[in-house]
C-alpha cells in the first residue's frame, strides 16, 4: 500500500491510498476506475509522487519516497498482464471497460531511514 499523490486540475495536491506492485524495470503499476480522479488528474499533469514501506508508525522502518511520471492505460497488454482474482472485487473482469492501470515510470526514489538524516538517492 501506498499514498499516492497527484496535482488537481487547480495546482493542488490531492492524495489517496492505493495498492502498488513493481517491477523489476523499476516501473510501478496500479489498477484504478477509468473515471477515477486521478486518471483525469494525472491527464492534465502526469507528476506523481508515492510514499512507501510503513504499515505501522509504531514500528518505523525504511520507507521509499518516489517521484515519477504517471500515465493511464487501457491496453489489453496491461489489462491482462496486471489481473489478478482480487480485482473481481472491484471489476467485472480485464475486459470491463472501467478497469485500467496507471502506470508510474520514477525518475528519482530516496529511501529514507529512521535515525539517518539524509536519504539514499537515486536519479536518471
Amino acid at each position: 500500500m501506498a499514498a499516492l499523490a497527484t496535482v488537481t486540475g487547480d495546482g493542488k495536491p490531492w492524495v489517496r491510498y492505493v495498492f502498488i506492485a513493481g517491477s523489476e524495470d523499476m516501473t510501478i503499476r496500479i489498477a484504478t476506475y477509468a473515471s477515477s480522479r486521478k486518471t483525469g488528474q494525472i491527464s492534465i499533469n502526469p507528476e506523481v509522487h508515492l510514499t512507501c514501506g510503513v504499515s505501522d508508525p509504531a514500528d518505523m522502518r525504511s520507507y521509499l519516497q518516489i517521484q515519477g511520471q504517471a500515465e493511464f492505460v487501457t491496453d489489453a497488454v496491461e489489462r491482462y498482464g496486471f489481473w489478478k482474482d482480487s480485482l473481481k472485487n472491484y471489476f467485472k473482469g480485464p475486459d470491463d471497460p472501467n478497469y485500467g492501470i496507471i502506470v508510474i515510470r520514477p525518475y528519482r526514489i530516496e529511501l529514507c531511514s529512521p535515525g539517518v538524516e539524509l536519504p539514499e538517492v537515486w536519479s536518471c
